[in-house]
């Protein structure tokens, strides 16, 4: 009952692990994006969206994460170099075990300049 959930630990524990490939496998292909500088559409423009972020990561903690076998929402906090405590969440949408959209929620002002 909890499918989604399963997959979006999964890419989450993959992409600030910095595996990227791993996180890819669990990203569909025609992957919809809606992220705070607007939409991104397909695998290829999502891991170039994702990986330069991920690359810097110093740390990571998983604050909860929620879901059934068709939606899943995880709220976690990252550290940087450049911004000690970035809290983010994503809630995804899973079929056949990928994950098809994701809504990301953060805040870029600490990212600017």
């Amino acid at each position: 009952m909890d499918r989604a959930k399963r997959v979006a630990l999964a890419y989450f524990e993959a992409w600030t692990g910095k595996d990227m490939d791993g996180a890819m496998r669990l990203v569909a292909d025609d992957i919809v994006c809606d992220a705070p500088a607007g939409r991104i559409e397909g695998a290829a423009a999502y891991r170039a969206f994702l990986e330069p972020f991920a690359s810097t990561l110093t740390g990571t903690s998983l604050i909860a994460a929620f879901g059934d076998d068709e939606q899943a929402v995880i709220v976690y906090d990252t550290s940087s170099p450049r911004v000690a405590s970035a809290p983010g969440a994503e809630c995804v949408t899973v079929v056949d075990g990928r994950i098809t959209y994701s809504r990301f929620i953060f805040d870029r002002l600490p990212f600017a300049g």
